[in-house]
């Protein structure tokens, strides 16, 4: 019982991570720049993501404009790319084989099938929230290098935006509902093999034995 609301718990840990994952992946504020000027109401937000560069004026307009060219970009505009939608396949894979595979669920067949399905989800989660990790950590690396360098002009340097913390918090969640996937089948697998089934022998020949000198008792 305690394994099983364990693997619920790491199922809804890894449910967050994926809309999180999704979510970062989509939302254009990696990083924002804001520039307020000698005039509030003239105030501008820049934000640049992975897909598009949006631009938000205090006077209430909003106005986005998508990176079409690929080769034009960044090496790790283009490797967060790849890895973030990697992390969001992997993780929607990881949520359909652990459905199938949780003790809650009546899918998967036997005890042993749902096992290796639970371990199979959660290296999906961690490769997923691995493949997470990296792009954030690179591009987070990327914007602080830049705000510190000194011959970058300060209208030029941003700030991480709140897509890079979703995705940290989301490649953490991930992290955490693999590890959790993956030891609970590992520890039933590890007591299994320390610990076999008894088998119960039956001492048939004795109790022939017995049988027979019975009846020659009776003769």
């Amino acid at each position: 019982m305690a394994s099983a609301s364990l693997q619920f718990f790491a199922f809804i840990l890894a449910l967050f991570g994926v809309f999180g994952d999704i979510a970062a992946t989509l939302l254009p504020n990696w990083k924002v720049n804001a520039d307020v000027g000698s005039n509030i109401i003239t105030a501008i937000t820049q934000m640049q993501g992975l897909w598009m560069d949006c631009t938000w004026y205090s006077t209430g307009m909003f106005s986005c404009t998508l990176k079409y060219s690929i080769l034009s970009l960044p090496v790790y505009i283009q490797a967060a790319r790849t890895t973030m939608v990697l992390s969001c396949i992997l993780s929607a894979f990881g949520i359909c084989i652990t459905t199938a595979g949780m003790k809650c669920t009546k899918l998967g067949g036997d005890t042993d099938s749902k096992n290796h399905a639970c371990f199979a989800g959660g290296v999906c989660f961690i490769l997923a929230g691995i493949f997470g990790l990296v792009p954030t950590s690179w591009y987070t690396r990327e914007i602080i290098s830049n705000f510190l360098d000194q011959t970058i002009p300060e209208s030029s340097k941003h700030e991480p935006g709140g897509a890079v913390y979703t995705g940290f918090i989301s490649a953490g969640f991930l992290l955490i509902a693999g590890v959790i996937f993956c030891s609970s089948c590992f520890k039933r697998q590890q007591g299994a093999w320390i610990y076999p089934p008894k088998q119960h022998h039956f001492p048939s020949t004795e109790q022939e034995s017995n049988a027979g000198y019975n009846l020659k008792d009776y003769v």
